[in-house]
């Protein structure tokens, strides 16, 4: 893509077209390191995208002083001189391209890294802990909903519970529950 870019850099902003070289306040970038500054506007015949989704990639070229800055402080009648001086620490950079990648190909690598999250997941499937028989999902109830929800289930639909616990999480607290449920179940069943 021809024509002209507005980047940001260090606060400042600078109007840019390939190849251009130019000296910007210090980077934390290696010399001979690419960066690619934030894009404020991509411009060139006669139109401009204020929302631009294209790159701007920068090479640092290398890492300078500025000139030196004479400060001198006098008041007069009364002797009092300073003299201090000034070197900004600059760097200067090559533009190599404007445009290129769009926002969207650069999304796409984050989607791949998802799927195989989904991969591993599906290959668990005794970590949900789901009761075959009732349909109970015990995995993702907290303990809490556990010890509510036993009460109501019958003595079957509690030991199918206490089973896929057992064989997924395990957790004290829910397995607990579910046992003293149990028992209360076979205390109203014997009465």
């Amino acid at each position: 893509m021809s024509g002209y870019a507005i980047i940001s850099l260090g606060g400042k902003q600078y109007r840019v077209q390939e190849g251009e070289r130019l000296v910007v306040d210090r980077l934390k970038v290696e010399e001979g390191k690419t960066l690619e500054p934030r894009v404020l506007l991509v411009g060139g015949n006669g139109a401009a995208d204020l929302a631009p989704s294209a790159t701007v990639t920068a090479r640092v070229v290398g890492h300078e002083l500025g000139e030196k800055i004479r400060i001198g402080k006098y008041k007069k009648r009364t002797g009092y001189k300073r003299h201090n001086g000034h070197r900004s620490r600059l760097t200067r950079i090559e533009i190599e391209s404007i445009g290129g990648k769009s926002k969207a190909a650069a999304a796409k690598p984050k989607a791949e890294k998802a799927e195989p999250k989904a991969e591993t997941a599906e290959q668990k499937p005794a970590a949900t802990a789901e009761t075959p028989a009732t349909g109970i999902d015990v995995g993702s109830m907290t303990i809490a909903d556990i010890t509510q929800a036993a009460a109501g289930w019958s003595k079957a639909e509690v030991e199918a519970a206490l089973a896929a616990e057992q064989a997924g999480k395990a957790r004290k607290g829910a397995i607990t529950a579910l046992e003293s449920a149990l028992g209360h179940s076979e205390d109203g069943e014997k009465s």
